[in-house]
């Protein structure tokens, strides 16, 4: 299963709230069980982060890692989120990430974005817009749903 990975799941490894899901999903891309998505929008905002939330990337194989590009056609998608009032322009880099999990076509999209992009409201949202432009449905989870633990 490819998962795209929004930056707030890195950052997750080492908050208290959410470090527990962080690592063990972080845990199964290292052993393979998944294979991790992310943008080069992801490395742009990991560019920024702390050095040991970039380390945990580096632990990913590049076998079960991939690297994607944010191509003319997510940017597009990722206006017509804004265009529609999805979300402002303040929140450009997560539309940039739904719009690329959907171009890519990736199984999932997993975040602790949980005001404008793991919210009921707003996945409703840009699943319709994905619909309306020729787009598949984007499944957009938190990790905790994919770990199985309590």
């Amino acid at each position: 299963m490819r998962i795209y990975v929004d930056t707030s799941v890195f950052g997750g490894c080492y908050d208290p709230e959410f470090e527990i899901w962080s690592n063990r999903i972080i845990d199964f891309f290292i052993k393979g069980k998944y294979k991790a998505v992310i943008s080069e929008v992801s490395v742009f905002e990991l560019k920024y982060a702390p050095s040991e939330i970039r380390r945990v990337l580096s632990k990913i194989p590049k076998s079960n890692l991939e690297i994607v590009r944010l191509t003319d056609e997510a940017v597009q998608l990722s206006n017509l989120y804004i265009k529609e009032k999805i979300v402002t322009e303040k929140s450009l880099a997560d539309t940039q990430h739904i719009a690329i999990a959907t171009v890519q076509q990736v199984d999932l999209l997993i975040s602790w974005n949980f005001k404008h992009i793991v919210n009921f409201d707003k996945i409703r949202l840009y699943n319709a817009v994905n619909l309306k432009y020729g787009y598949k449905i984007l499944e957009i989870r938190n990790p905790r749903d994919l770990t199985n633990e309590k």
